[in-house]
């Protein structure tokens, strides 16, 4: 999400160096006026993940401009010690409550002090003195909205290949921005409120695209000269799906394109996404490896209790929660045909508002930090999980996958092809069959396993890890399964790895 750029130490004119890059619509237009003297300075907002290189750097260079009044660092999970670093440099540490570069900068929005918002990466590197003030200039004189920093380097693969075909079928008046994908921007509050964050490569476009939606007068300031480092090519790839999603609907939304297309092709996505195969190949060489249940080790509660709850479904999920009289495939397609009809936005809402168990976020990423690879294995959804996994700063997640149409649930639901075997019996649907299947294609062992529940469905990969703890066990069956109990935090797992060698105390 963040981007490597480094910029070259070249000479520049004191001159205004911005243009108006996109005129307004009569209908909508935000208000021009010149802001307050008490609204004079900036908040700068940096979006981070393991960027300890260069983070201190554009810290300082932040703090010396006399328009800055705080410098807000948010961090998506790093392990290298950049939060540390940001703090020593004098910047406001916040933890992203979501993994992503979309969210982060909307937990900067919120947590800003000043009107005027100045978002910059941070692993930028000899960065030109004035830089804060020429982004800035064009909003405190009252003459912008909305102020998008262009440099003189070739633009990138996905913006020739991706972005500018897009902008010039669906949004042509946009077209004329050199770096229309660049994540150095200012902004005004009250403009960034209005506008949607994706949580991917596309926010940024799409950002653009909402601002000029909004009738908001559009610049683009010239930094100087910028150099990103290459991306590999599935990398690229993933970011022209996303940017091209991103300007795709949009389009449909304005209509300018069908909608419903766009959808199809985002919930095909999801579902790609969710395979083994294809979380497997995202997460890397594996030594040590952490796997977690969800529903009360991270989360604190129950995921579909709480979905029964908000939807007034209670009476009808009670008949068959915890039936495990039922095969887990029948238990399966009768709880999630009680849930046929149901927005995604709900499923979503209430994955992101249900609270985490205290410790969730420290214990994985202390973990990270200590060479593990962390999943999350539960039976329950995979659209509630992934957003888990966002949110306590996980490598991946092992799901059911629900299925969706027109933004809505099917009550149809496929089962996580890791926790199934080819016989029958008890063993037929179980986490133990996600371990064995992720030892296996990882090349480990399971004494190489940490392995953290708290129900009776996590007893079979209690006892097979090499290292178990049972979190706050619901029964007696759990507590003897693990190897260690934890009952109050749950970072107190850290208490149970070893720090000096790739090891597990069990």
């Amino acid at each position: 999400m963040h981007h490597n750029a480094v910029p070259s130490k070249k000479p520049h004119k004191k001159r205004r160096q911005f243009r108006v890059a996109a005129k307004l619509d009569s209908a909508g237009q935000l208000s021009g006026s010149v802001l307050q003297p008490r609204d004079q300075k900036i908040s700068v907002i940096i979006p981070v993940l393991n960027e300890s290189v260069r983070v201190s750097s554009v810290i300082r260079l932040a703090r010396r401009s006399p328009l800055v009044g705080e410098v807000i660092v948010v961090d998506d999970g790093s392990i290298d010690g950049t939060p540390e670093l940001a703090r020593a440099a004098g910047a406001r540490v916040i933890t992203s409550t979501l993994l992503g570069k979309g969210a982060s900068m909307q937990d900067g929005l919120l947590a800003a002090r000043h009107q005027t918002l100045l978002y910059l990466d941070g692993d930028l590197a000899g960065l030109r003195d004035d830089l804060i003030e020429v982004m800035a200039e064009p909003l405190l004189r009252g003459e912008a909205d909305f102020a998008k920093a262009c440099f003189s380097r070739r633009a990138g693969r996905v913006t020739v290949l991706t972005a500018r075909p897009l902008l010039r079928t669906y949004f042509p008046e946009l077209v004329s921005f050199e770096q229309p994908l660049g994540g150095i921007i200012a902004v005004r509050r009250d403009l960034l409120q209005r506008l949607s964050f994706e949580n991917d490569y596309g926010v940024d476009i799409g950002l653009l695209i909402d601002a000029h939606a909004l009738g908001a007068r559009i610049v683009e300031v010239d930094i100087g000269h910028l150099e990103h480092d290459s991306q590999d090519l599935d990398r690229l790839g993933e970011m022209a799906t996303q940017v091209a999603r991103a300007i795709l609907e949009r389009a449909a939304t304005l209509g300018r394109v069908r909608l419903a297309y766009i959808r199809q092709a985002r919930e095909r996505d999801r579902i790609n996404r969710a395979q083994p195969d294809r979380v497997l190949s995202q997460v890397g060489a594996v030594e040590r490896l952490a796997l977690f249940d969800m529903d009360g080790t991270l989360l604190n509660g129950r995921f579909i209790s709480e979905l029964a709850r908000r939807t007034g479904r209670e009476t009808k999920l009670a008949k068959f929660l915890d039936r495990y009289d039922l095969t887990p495939e029948v238990r399966a397609k009768r709880i999630a045909g009680i849930f046929r009809g149901v927005k995604k936005e709900v499923f979503e809402r209430t994955a992101r508002e249900l609270p985490l168990i205290p410790g969730a976020i420290e214990a994985v990423v202390g973990l990270r930090k200590q060479g593990f690879r962390v999943g999350i294995v539960t039976d329950s959804y995979h659209i509630a999980a992934e957003i888990v996994r966002r949110r306590v700063f996980a490598d991946f997640v092992l799901a059911n996958l629900l299925e969706f149409r027109r933004e809505a649930a099917t009550g149809g639901v496929t089962l996580a092809p890791t926790m199934r075997c080819g016989r029958k019996g008890r063993l037929a649907y179980d986490k133990l069959n996600a371990l064995r299947f992720l030892t296996k294609r990882m090349g480990i062992t399971a004494r190489s396993v940490l392995a953290v529940g708290d129900g009776e469905n996590d007893i079979g990969i209690l006892r097979a890890a090499g290292s178990s703890v049972a979190f706050q066990p619901k029964t007696e069956r759990v507590r003897r399964a693990a190897k260690h109990v934890v009952t109050g935090r749950l970072d107190e797992v850290l208490r149970f790895v070893s720090r000096p060698s790739n090891t597990i105390r069990g």
